[in-house]
């Protein structure tokens, strides 16, 4: 794949690499689905080939998903897989409610965890329970949401991609295809890490960017709203949405609306990949959610395990981006057929 490039330290492509290795040696794929209300995923037993025995732990995945949001269900996945592997009772929870989510990670602290992974699309609503959660003992990492906030939250550790690079990445491809008049499409207003995408196109797309706001928890509005603003403004030659629903969403709006525009995307799923493959989306940017999930919580398990710290405690361990489109979708598409990407 072709990836972004930027200068990161050494210690954090090493502990990538490792953390990465450790995960396609140890990890076995278990199945699971997202929510609201908290569920465990109970599935490691220890002793056994390839599993820890190290004392039986418990930690709490807290994101910020969406119901019907397929990209969670990657992310945990991975995170059960590193349960199974670390013999940790997992449990999971989320809700798109910043406020909920708060509430949620105060649930894992009075349950006095071993540990807890959470998002940060909106930082500043967890500040307060992270705060407390560490001062309660119990180490907090971060994922997918935040790299510009963990470590003004005083999180141990984070897991993701640099979204504005990720988004300039993005704004250049469109610049070497040729666009001239993007939109850029936000599916939930105040979150720190769409924004940062689209803010990240706009910083190299030598374009127009428009910013479009939709409610993506209601796929016929968006659909509404996307179709509208293209026949609005009929030069519009590029959609870039942020979920790979609302870029599935997005190829029926071109099509309503008669307009030549094509679709790109962040992030992907199995009827994301199939869409690349048949030409309806151009590409996608992936940021590996299966990767985020796992080394999460491996992360934690290391740290109460054997004190160990992935990025050195200082820089984020970043896991994207990277391009998909038709060149090598086939070999993403066999991982995302199983859930996995």
């Amino acid at each position: 794949m072709n990836r972004s490039s930027r200068s990161r330290s050494r210690s954090t492509t090493t502990a990538l690499a490792l953390a990465a290795a450790a995960a396609l040696i140890l990890a076995g794929c278990s199945s699971g689905s997202g929510g609201k209300k908290a569920e465990e995923a109970d599935a490691a037993s220890g002793g056994s080939a390839g599993k820890a025995t190290t004392p039986r732990m418990t930690i709490a995945l807290v994101t910020h998903q969406s119901p019907g949001d397929t990209f969670w269900d990657i992310v945990r996945k991975g995170a059960e897989a590193a349960a199974a592997k670390d013999n940790v009772k997992l449990v999971y929870s989320a809700d798109p409610n910043a406020g909920n989510q708060a509430n949620l990670v105060q649930n894992a602290v009075d349950q006095k965890v071993d540990g807890i992974a959470v998002t940060l699309a909106k930082p500043d609503a967890l500040k307060d329970v992270v705060s407390k959660a560490k001062a309660a003992g119990i180490p907090v990492v971060g994922l997918n949401s935040g790299v510009s906030e963990w470590q003004r939250l005083g999180l141990m550790e984070f897991f993701g991609q640099d979204e504005t690079v990720a988004g300039e990445a993005l704004g250049k491809r469109l610049n070497e295809l040729g666009s001239r008049h993007a939109v850029c499409v936000i599916q939930e207003q105040g979150n720190i890490g769409l924004t940062q995408r689209c803010d990240g196109v706009k910083k190299s797309y030598s374009g127009t960017l428009d910013i479009l706001y939709v409610n993506g928890t209601d796929m016929p509005s968006v659909k509404s709203t996307v179709t509208a603003k293209l026949k609005k403004d009929g030069d519009i030659d590029h959609v870039v949405a942020l979920g790979a629903p609302i870029a599935l969403t997005a190829t029926q709006s071109v099509s309503e609306a008669g307009s030549e525009a094509k679709v790109a995307t962040f992030d992907l799923n199995k009827q994301l990949t199939k869409a690349i493959a048949d030409g309806s989306v151009e590409f996608a940017v992936d940021q590996q959610p299966y990767l985020q999930g796992y080394l999460a919580i491996d992360s934690l398990w290391l740290y109460k395990s054997n004190g160990n710290y992935l990025g050195g405690g200082e820089q984020p361990v970043l896991t994207g981006p990277a391009f998909v489109d038709r060149s090598n979708v086939d070999t993403v598409d066999a991982f995302a057929a199983k859930g996995t990407r």
